[in-house]
C-alpha cells in the first residue's frame, strides 16, 4: 500500500456505531397515556355536560389514538400497530368482563343479606311471609343434578370412545356425530316436552317426578360430553398407542389404560363444565319436575323443588308477602351462582392436578 492510500485510510472517518437497543418509549407510557385521556374526557364532559358513558367512551378513543400516535412517533410503525392491536384486545376483555361483574355484583348486593343458617337449612313448608329456606331446593338440585351426570358421563364418554377409536369416519359415527351437532342446539325447554312426553305416555298424563328432570337434563348434558371427550381424545399422540399396540397390547386396554389416562384432566373438566352448565336450567324442571315447598328427596315419586324453579317461582308469584319473596330469589340465585362457579373452579384445578406430567 503506498503512502498516499494509508493517508486516506486514515483520514477516512470511522463508522458510527449503531444503537444495540432501539429507542422506545418509557414503561409508564399506558398510564401517562390513560390518565391524559381521561382528564381531557373529563374536562370535556364538564364543559359540554356529558353522561358517564359518553366520558368514558370518549376517553377510550383519546387513548387508543394517543398511545399508538406515541410509540409510532418514538418507536416505529411496527410497534405502534402492536401497541394498538394490543389496546383493542384488553378493551374488548374489558367489555367482556362488564356483564359479568356487574351480574355477580347485582347478586352479591342483593343476595348476601339474606343468607344465613335458617336460610340453608329450613324449606318453605307452611311459610307466609319472612322465613323459611332453600334447604328444599338445594337438596332438589343437588340430587336431579348428580342423577343427570350419572346418566350422562357414561353415555358420553363412551359414545366418544367410539368416535375416535372404533368409527374413524364410517356412517355411523357420521350419524351419530350429526345427531350430537343436533342435539347441541336443542332449546332446553324441547327436553323438558321429550320428558314429560316420555314418562306421560309410560306412567300416564300429569306425571312429576324428579327422575324426569334428571332424564331432560342428560338431554342437554351428553352432546357436550361427547364434544369434549372426543375432544381430548384426539389430542392423545398416535404414537403412544401404537407403542402400546407393539407391545402386545389389546386395543380395549390400550383404551383404558393409555388413552382414557392421559386425557383423563380435559374430559373430568369437560364433565363439570356441562354440569355447571345444565345447573342451572329452569324450563324443563317446571314442565316435568314441578315444585314444592317441602323436602322431598326421593326422585322417584312426586314433586321435588330446585333452585332455579324456585327462583322463578318466588319472582312469578307476587301478592301480600312479594318482598320478602322476591329476598329469598335472590339470596337462591346466590346460592346457585356460587355452585356454578364452585364448578367451574373445581374444573380448572381437576384439569391441572390430572394432565399429563411433562418433564426431563
Amino acid at each position: 500500500m503506498s503512502i498516499t492510500d494509508e493517508r486516506a485510510t486514515a483520514a477516512r472517518p470511522a463508522p458510527a456505531a449503531m444503537p444495540l437497543v432501539a429507542p422506545q418509549i418509557p414503561s409508564y407510557a399506558p398510564a401517562l397515556a390513560g390518565v391524559l385521556a381521561a382528564g381531557i374526557a373529563a374536562l370535556l364532559g364538564l364543559l359540554l355536560g356529558w353522561s358517564l358513558v359518553a366520558v368514558v367512551l370518549v376517553a377510550w378513543a383519546l387513548f387508543v389514538l394517543v398511545l399508538p400516535a406515541w410509540s409510532a412517533a418514538v418507536e416505529g410503525n411496527r410497534r405502534a400497530k402492536d401497541r394498538l392491536v394490543t389496546t383493542i384486545a384488553w378493551s374488548t376483555f374489558a367489555l367482556a368482563m362488564i356483564p359479568l361483574v356487574s351480574l355477580v355484583w347485582e347478586v352479591i348486593e342483593n343476595g348476601h343479606a339474606v343468607i344465613s343458617s335458617e336460610f340453608l337449612t329450613y324449606d318453605m313448608r307452611g311459610v307466609l311471609g319472612a322465613g323459611g329456606g332453600i334447604y328444599h331446593a338445594l337438596m332438589g338440585t343437588l340430587i336431579i343434578t348428580g342423577l343427570a351426570t350419572a346418566i350422562s358421563v357414561p353415555i358420553g364418554v363412551l359414545a366418544a370412545i367410539y368416535l375416535v377409536e372404533y368409527g374413524k369416519g364410517n356412517r355411523l359415527a357420521r350419524t351419530i356425530t350429526f345427531l350430537v351437532d343436533v342435539m347441541t342446539g336443542i332449546p332446553s325447554i324441547v327436553a323438558g316436552l321429550f320428558a314429560f312426553a316420555l314418562f306421560t305416555l309410560i306412567f300416564g298424563p300429569g306425571v312429576r317426578f324428579g327422575f324426569g328432570g334428571a332424564v331432560a337434563l342428560s338431554v342437554l348434558m351428553i352432546p357436550i360430553v361427547v364434544r369434549a371427550t372426543e375432544e381430548m381424545l384426539k389430542l392423545v399422540p398416535e404414537e403412544l398407542r401404537e407403542a402400546s399396540y407393539a407391545l402386545g397390547v389389546p386395543k380395549w386396554r390400550t383404551i383404558v389404560k393409555v388413552v382414557l389416562p392421559t386425557a383423563l384432566g380435559g374430559i373430568v373438566t369437560g364433565v363439570t363444565l356441562a354440569i355447571a352448565r345444565v345447573a342451572g336450567e329452569t324450563a324443563p324442571l317446571l314442565i316435568i319436575v314441578g315444585t314444592t315447598t317441602t323436602l322431598n328427596l326421593n326422585p322417584f315419586d312426586g314433586r321435588m323443588a330446585t333452585l332455579p324453579v324456585f327462583i322463578f317461582s318466588s319472582v312469578t308469584t307476587g301478592g301480600k308477602y312479594d318482598a320478602e319473596q322476591t329476598a329469598r330469589a335472590w339470596g337462591a340465585a346466590l346460592v346457585l351462582v356460587a355452585i356454578v362457579m364452585t364448578l367451574n373452579l373445581l374444573a380448572r384445578a381437576v384439569g391441572k392436578i390430572f394432565a399429563p406430567k411433562t418433564g426431563r
